[in-house]
């Protein structure tokens, strides 16, 4: 009796394990860049016993991080994933890219990586559903910025888009985080300060509606800006969730912040099958 249930024990234990969300850390290889570049995919258990296609969440690294920072930091993101049936795909922005395609640096392409060249290896190498409805991008802080500047400017890619205290507005933060390094100073190169910051990249929607949720806590250094661009949005009459609440600039605010965006993209997918 006694070997029976260590038996039935350790088959649960096993059961669970095989059960449990995957995670792989994958090069993905830049044409634009030429070089390799590593990507963490987290996948649910369900993909191990059907042949599934799933929704994609594109998932970005703040200022200084790596496409390791989210599982490392949030470990819970495998929960997530079996939980609300979708792969977390999280790339490599650089140390400070901005998922810009810097106009002042030609070997820093991370806006045509990050919106083209990962989706396409992803499709191709995994069950996906290959449609801009059950495609989401979102991020933290740089990464932040980087969900809502592309999902903009690459709607026919992604259907929803999103942000974490994200640096939606870079005048303010002119002299800070390597962003003079991207797109020029304010003075020769001024006209990019307005082109690639988000608080004026929404005023041109996109032709393809985008399923939008950003959020910012009330400490937050970035949340003036973001306070900002839901007013502003909301002058543009531009459909979407906000949601300020108590937090600061930090991983304790984007643990708890991240679940409830996932919850959205995955509403969003379910509404549009």
């Amino acid at each position: 009796m006694r070997r029976l249930l260590i038996f039935l024990i350790l088959s649960t234990a096993c059961c669970s394990i095989l059960k449990a969300a995957t995670v792989d850390t994958i090069t993905i290889y830049s044409t634009t860049m030429k070089k390799d570049i590593k990507c963490v995919v987290i996948r649910p258990a369900m993909v191990q016993d059907e042949n599934t296609s799933l929704p994609v969440v594109y998932l970005l690294h703040g200022w200084s991080g790596n496409f390791s920072n989210w599982i490392t930091k949030v470990p819970e993101l495998k929960k997530y994933s079996d939980e609300y049936r979708l792969m977390i795909v999280c790339p490599d922005g650089h140390y400070s890219s901005w998922y810009f395609d810097s106009p002042v640096d030609s070997a820093m392409r991370y806006e045509t990586y990050i919106s083209k060249e990962v989706p396409a290896y992803i499709d191709a190498h995994y069950s996906t559903i290959r449609s801009r409805k059950a495609r989401a991008i979102t991020g933290l802080s740089m990464g932040g910025h980087g969900g809502l500047f592309l999902g903009f400017r690459h709607a026919d890619m992604f259907g929803g888009c999103g942000s974490m205290s994200g640096g939606v507005e870079l005048y303010s933060s002119r002299n800070k985080f390597d962003i003079m390094k991207r797109i020029g100073d304010t003075v020769q190169y001024a006209d990019n300060w307005k082109k690639y910051s988000v608080m004026n990249v929404v005023e041109k929607y996109p032709a393809d509606s985008i399923a939008i949720i950003f959020d910012c806590g009330t400490e937050d250094f970035f949340y003036g800006i973001n306070h900002a661009l839901h007013e502003k949005m909301l002058k543009l009459n531009i459909p979407h969730e906000y949601i300020e609440r108590p937090g600061k600039h930090d991983w304790n605010y984007w643990a708890n912040a991240v679940r409830y965006q996932l919850l959205f993209f995955r509403n969003y997918f379910d509404a549009n099958k």
